[in-house]
């Protein structure tokens, strides 16, 4: 997936947080600390620093939702940050987002903390960010 056609899929799922630019994430994906992982009508890219790994986002096409490739990319991520060494992920999400919440959940991560506030819509409302967190597994 070009980086063109990443920027145009996170418009197609994302107005709060606001969608990130072409230039945006090219910037991203020249940082060797970020990897994306990508299906046909998704992707996903993390972080993976000092034992710990951000997902940054993840965009499902809305039409190709409840799929199993929101699922399926979640994995991947977990699989990368594992590969990374990373001890522990985190992310944000929108504390309205139940969807989003409810995948990650199942993935194994739970609710450590609210930033208020956090994100803006359009509208200027304001909307808390959850943190999810999630303890990777220890080796056998």
């Amino acid at each position: 997936m070009t980086p063109a056609a990443m920027a145009a899929l996170h418009a197609a799922c994302f107005t709060s947080p606001r969608p990130w630019s072409e230039a945006e994430i090219v910037a991203l994906l020249a940082d060797p600390l970020v990897f994306c992982l990508t299906a046909p009508a998704g992707f996903l890219m993390g972080r993976a620093v000092a034992g710990e790994a951000e997902l940054l986002t993840l965009a499902v096409d809305p039409a190709q939702r409840r799929a199993g490739i929101g699922r399926r990319l979640v994995a991947g991520f977990l699989d990368e940050a594992a590969r990374r060494g990373a001890e522990s992920c985190f992310l944000e999400v929108a504390a309205g987002n139940a969807a989003a919440r409810a995948l990650y959940a199942a993935a194994g991560f739970a609710e450590a903390g609210i930033r208020r506030g956090y994100y803006r819509h359009p509208s200027d409302m304001a909307e808390d960010a959850l943190i999810m967190v999630r303890a990777m597994m220890e080796p056998k």
